[in-house]
C-alpha cells in the first residue's frame, strides 16, 4: 500500500518547539489523500518533527490526516524529505533565493543556461562544473557549492538515522545536537546521546550492536552501568546503590562476565566524567546526588531565618469563634508554628486534624495580612502529588490548589519545569499535602522554584506508604529530627459506632482489638475462604447495584496484579457486573483487554499537559473509529482527555487498583480483598494505607488470619536513602561551626 502524502511549499510556521516540533501552513500542491483533495492550491495545517524549513523549497510529507478537536483538519508528519526543484524556473529561483546570499537572479540564470534544468545535481555530484559558468568568480562558487552541500547534507544525515531505527523525532533530536559532526560521533560513541536526549539506552545499545559496535565496547559498558543505576533506583526507589547490585544488573543485561577486574574502572571513570558520585561505598547518580544536596541546603537556609513576631493568640480565638472548632494545643502549636517558622512538618494519620489545620493556617494568614481573595491566591499557594489530592484541598480551604507539576508549569516540549532556579514563583506561603508521595526528583524541584524567603509547610502521614519514585522524603525529613515537627495523634473524625479511624490507629500501632471481626456502622469484615472472595466480591457488587449505590464512590483494592484473585483477574469480572457488555455500548479490543463506554478507568502515568496525574480515575464517555483511527473519550471529574492507540497504554481498568495507586484518594466506600495468596505483598504500611483511604464505610472480604498477618508484618522492603544522615551531618556541622 502507498504511503500517504502530501506534496506542496512551505508558508510559514505559527508555533515552532525548542525540540524541532513546529506547527506550519503548506500550500498544497499533490497528494494521495482523498479527504484533501479539495485543498489542492489551498493551504492546510501540518505538525512534527523538523530539522529546518524554508520557504523557497518544496516538500513532500509522509504522515495521516488527523481531525483536532479545536482546530479541524491536518496532517501529522511521521517523515519528509525535499524535493529539489528541476524545472528552470524553480532552479533559478532556488539559487537566487536566501540559502544562497550574493547569488541574484541573472547569475542563477547564467549557470542553469550554462549547466541546465538538473544543475543542482551535478553540481553536487562535481563542483568543478561551475568552473564552466562564465563570469562566476571563486567566492561565489564557494557559496554555492558549501551552502548546496550543507542543504543536502542535513536531508541524508536525516534520513540515514531514521534507517538506522530512530523515529523522525530521535532523529532530528540526534542531528539538532551534533549537526555536521553526526555521523562522526554516530560512528565513535552513539551512546553519547543517551546522556544527551530521551532515547532508552535499550534502543540506542539495539541499534549500536546492529551497527557493528562490540559487546565489549567501553563506552557501550559505562552506558550500561548507568542504565542500570536508573532502572534499580526507580523501580526500588534507592537513592543510591551499592556496588555488587550495580555490578550484578549491569552483567545480567550486558550477558558477558568477564569485566569483574575492569568495573571499578569504569565506576571510577563514570565519577570522573561527573556521571556519579561515590560516598563511602555508596553509588549515586549525579543527578540524584545533586537533588538531596539541593534539598538539605535549602531546608538549611529557611530553618536559619529568623521567626516572625506575629502575636496570634487574639486571631486564634477569633477563629475558634467564627469557625466553631476548639483547638487544642498541639493544634495551636501547629497554627503558630506555621506561621511564624518558614519551614513545619505536620504529621498525622486520618481523623486527626491535617485538614482542618491548613484551613486555621490559610484563614489565619489571611486575616494577619488583611488579604482578600483575590489577594490571598497571588500569595498562597496549596498544593499536593495528584490531582485528587489538590482537589480535596481546594474543597476543605475553599481556595484553589494545584498538582505540583502544573504549580511548576511543566513543559511537554521541553520536558522541564518553567518554574525553576532561574525564574522563581512570587508565592510567600506554600503548603503541600501528602507529602509522602513525593520523590527526592520532584521536591528539589519544588524548592528550586521558590523563593528563599517562603514559609513552606510540609503536611502528610508518616505511616503512608512510601512515594512510587526515589526516596522516603517525609520518612527521613521526620526522622533526622532536624526540622520543627507537629505530631496531631487525637482522633476526632468518628461517632460511637464508627471504627474506620481507631482501626487505622489500631494498624499502625500493630495493636487490634478482639472484637475487630464485629460489624459497626461503617465497617464490616465478610470472612470466607480465598477461593470464594470472587464470587463474594461479585455478590456484594450486586446488591450496592440493587440499591443504587453509585458505584463511582465504590473503590475497591488489591496488593497484587497476578493470581485468581489479582488486580488483573478480578478487573475482568467486575466489569462483567459493573458494566456489562450491551447494543448501546461501544466496545473497542485492544490486546488482552475490552474497553466499553461507561468503564471505570485508572490512569497510570503523568500526563501534565491534560491536567491527568498517575493514579486518577475516569470514566469512558464514548468511543469513536475517527479516520480509521481508534479514540477512547474518558471524563476525569468533567475534564475530557482523548486517547489514541498511542496511548492506550497509559490506562488500565479502574473497578479493582492498587492500594500503592489510591495513595493521595479518599473514596466513600473502600472494598479490601484479603488473602494468603497476598503474603508476599501483605504489610502493615500496605494495609494502613489501604484503610486510611476509606471516608464512610469500609468492608474486609477474605482471611481474617491474612489480615492479621499482614498487620504484625512490619518487614516492608526498605529502601537506601541517606536524606536523613545527611540532614543529621549537616547540622552537626552547622552546631560545630564557630559562631
Amino acid at each position: 500500500m502507498d504511503h500517504k502524502y502530501i506534496k506542496g511549499s512551505f508558508s510559514r510556521s505559527f508555533f515552532e518547539g525548542n525540540n524541532g516540533y513546529l506547527i506550519g501552513i503548506m500550500k498544497l500542491k499533490e497528494t494521495n489523500i482523498e479527504v484533501f483533495e479539495d485543498y489542492l492550491n489551498k493551504t492546510i495545517t501540518f505538525t512534527g518533527y523538523f530539522d529546518s524549513l524554508n520557504t523557497s523549497d518544496t516538500y513532500i510529507f509522509y504522515g495521516e490526516e488527523v481531525e483536532h478537536p479545536r482546530f479541524g483538519l491536518q496532517f501529522a508528519v511521521s517523515s519528509y524529505e525535499k524535493v529539489k526543484p528541476t524545472d528552470k524556473l524553480g532552479v533559478i529561483s532556488f539559487l537566487s533565493s536566501d540559502l544562497f546570499p550574493g547569488i541574484g537572479e541573472a547569475i542563477a540564470t547564467s549557470i542553469v543556461d550554462t549547466i541546465g534544468e538538473n544543475a543542482l545535481d551535478l553540481i553536487l555530484e562535481n563542483p568543478n562544473i561551475l568552473n564552466t559558468v562564465p563570469k562566476l568568480n571563486d567566492k561565489k562558487k564557494n557559496t554555492i557549492i558549501t551552502n548546496l552541500e550543507k542543504y543536502d547534507e542535513s536531508h541524508k544525515i536525516i534520513v540515514y538515522l531514521s534507517e538506522l531505527g530512530f523515529s523522525m523525532k530521535e532523529a532530528l533530536s540526534i542531528y539538532n545536537l551534533y549537526k555536521e559532526y553526526t555521523m562522526d560521533k554516530i560512528g565513535e560513541d552513539i551512546y553519547d546521546i543517551i546522556e544527551n536526549i530521551d532515547i532508552p539506552f535499550t534502543k540506542v545499545d539495539r541499534i549500536a550492536l546492529n551497527m557493528g559496535y562490540s559487546e565489549d565496547d567501553t563506552n557501550r559498558i559505562k552506558a550500561c552501568i548507568i542504565y542500570s543505576m536508573i532502572n534499580t533506583i526507580y523501580t526500588k526507589g534507592d537513592t543510591y546503590l551499592d556496588k555488587k547490585d550495580i555490578y550484578s544488573d549491569t552483567m545480567r543485561y550486558l550477558n558477558i562476565d568477564n569485566y569483574v577486574y575492569d568495573f571499578d574502572t569504569y565506576l571510577s571513570e563514570l565519577e570522573k566524567s561527573n556521571k556519579i558520585v561515590i560516598d563511602n561505598g555508596k553509588y549515586y547518580l549525579k543527578s540524584m546526588w545533586d537533588d538531596e544536596d539541593y534539598i538539605i541546603d535549602k531546608i538549611k537556609k529557611l530553618s536559619n531565618i529568623d521567626k516572625s513576631n506575629y502575636k496570634l493568640d487574639k486571631y486564634i480565638d477569633e477563629l475558634e469563634k467564627v469557625s466553631g472548632i476548639i483547638y487544642n494545643d498541639n493544634q495551636k502549636k501547629a497554627i503558630t508554628d506555621a506561621l511564624t517558622n518558614n519551614i513545619l512538618l505536620i504529621t498525622g494519620g486520618p481523623g486527626t486534624g491535617k485538614t482542618t489545620i491548613i484551613k486555621a493556617i490559610v484563614d489565619l494568614y489571611s486575616e494577619i495580612n488583611s488579604y482578600k481573595t483575590k489577594d490571598l491566591l497571588s500569595r498562597v499557594a496549596l498544593l499536593a502529588p495528584t490531582g485528587r489530592a489538590a482537589k480535596r484541598m481546594s474543597e476543605s480551604c475553599l481556595l484553589g490548589a494545584s498538582t505540583i507539576h502544573r504549580f511548576l508549569k511543566w513543559n511537554k516540549e521541553s520536558e522541564s519545569f518553567a518554574i525553576n532556579e532561574f525564574n522563581k514563583d512570587d508565592h510567600d506561603l506554600i503548603i503541600v499535602d501528602e507529602v509522602s508521595m513525593i520523590d527526592i526528583p520532584l521536591f528539589a524541584s519544588l524548592l528550586k522554584g521558590l523563593k528563599d524567603n517562603i514559609k513552606l509547610i510540609l503536611v502528610g502521614d508518616y505511616n503512608q506508604l512510601p512515594s512510587v519514585g526515589p526516596g522516603e522524603l517525609l520518612k527521613d525529613l521526620i526522622d533526622s529530627n532536624m526540622i520543627n515537627t507537629i505530631y496531631l495523634d487525637k482522633l476526632y473524625r468518628q461517632d460511637e459506632n464508627s471504627y474506620i479511624v481507631s482501626l487505622a490507629s489500631e494498624i499502625k500501632d500493630n495493636n487490634i482489638s478482639e472484637n475487630f471481626l464485629e460489624p459497626r456502622s461503617d465497617y464490616i469484615f465478610l470472612e470466607c475462604n480465598s477461593f470464594m472472595i470472587k464470587e463474594s466480591l461479585k455478590n456484594i457488587i450486586n446488591r450496592m447495584i440493587e440499591k443504587d449505590i453509585n458505584m463511582k464512590n465504590v473503590q475497591i483494592m488489591a496488593p497484587m496484579y497476578k493470581g485468581e484473585n489479582g488486580i488483573d483477574s478480578l478487573n475482568k469480572t467486575l466489569q462483567s457486573v459493573i458494566n456489562p457488555s450491551s447494543n448501546d455500548k461501544r466496545e473497542l479490543v485492544t490486546g488482552d483487554i475490552t474497553y466499553r463506554e461507561g468503564d471505570k478507568i485508572l490512569q497510570l502515568v503523568n500526563m501534565p499537559d491534560d491536567n491527568v496525574y498517575n493514579g486518577d480515575i475516569g470514566i469512558i464517555t464514548r468511543i469513536e473509529k475517527n479516520k480509521g483511527k481508534d479514540e477512547i473519550y474518558i471524563s476525569f471529574d468533567g475534564n475530557i482527555v482523548k486517547y489514541t492507540p498511542k496511548d492506550f497504554s497509559k490506562i488500565t481498568h479502574g473497578y479493582i487498583i492498587s492500594i500503592h495507586k489510591s495513595q493521595g484518594s479518599e473514596f466513600d466506600t473502600i472494598i479490601l480483598p484479603m488473602s494468603h495468596s497476598y503474603n508476599r505483598m501483605l504489610y502493615r504500611k500496605l494495609i494502613y494505607t489501604g484503610v486510611t483511604r476509606a471516608k464512610r464505610k469500609l468492608i474486609f472480604i477474605g482471611e481474617a488470619s491474612a489480615f492479621l498477618y499482614g498487620v504484625s508484618n512490619n518487614k516492608e522492603d526498605l529502601r537506601k536513602t541517606d536524606l536523613k544522615n545527611k540532614l543529621e551531618n549537616m547540622y552537626k556541622i552547622y552546631l560545630d561551626s564557630p559562631q
